[in-house]
């Protein structure tokens, strides 16, 4: 049985935000909530010390809750989405769609032309709302997700 989904957040309550070592532990929890294999303290870290790296999350309203983030690089004139998750509690309420359209917008006014990421086949949410948003597969990397031995969808999105 499906719990009763929230009618959508109002794109204008969600505050996005750079990410600091004091926002590590709830990006871990949200990690844990939503990854069989989540990304260690170590990963995460290190993503916030890269100069091509950006660590964006998610507030429920101005100091609110933080219930998403993403991680992306922007290298040349591309856009890698490397990771994104929203808070269980915060699903289907346009937080994820807010990150990636957040990461887009950088990758513009950083010049970049193109945006691709990996998705695992199975993640059938995720894949709809990659396709809703313009990304169309170009690719498959074989058992990408190594641990379960799944293959990954590869999408690209042009930016306009």
């Amino acid at each position: 049985m499906r719990r009763p989904v929230e009618p959508p957040a109002a794109s204008s309550r969600l505050v996005l935000r750079r990410a600091t070592r004091e926002d590590v532990d709830r990006v871990l929890e949200i990690e844990k909530e939503g990854f069989l294999h989540p990304w260690s303290r170590e990963l995460v870290e290190r993503e916030l010390d890269h100069a091509w790296s950006a660590l964006l999350l998610a507030e429920d309203g101005v100091g609110g809750p933080v219930v998403g983030y993403i991680v992306f690089w922007v290298v040349h004139d591309e856009v890698h989405v490397l990771n994104v998750a929203a808070a269980v509690a915060a699903r289907r309420r346009g937080v994820g769609r807010s990150l990636m359209e957040a990461a887009e917008g950088e990758g513009r006014r950083r010049g970049a032309r193109l945006s691709t990421l990996e998705v695992r086949r199975s993640n059938e949410a995720a894949i709809a709302l990659y396709r809703a948003m313009g990304y169309r597969q170009v690719g498959i990397r074989p058992n990408y997700y190594a641990e379960e031995r799944e293959d990954a969808i590869v999408m690209v999105k042009t930016l306009g």
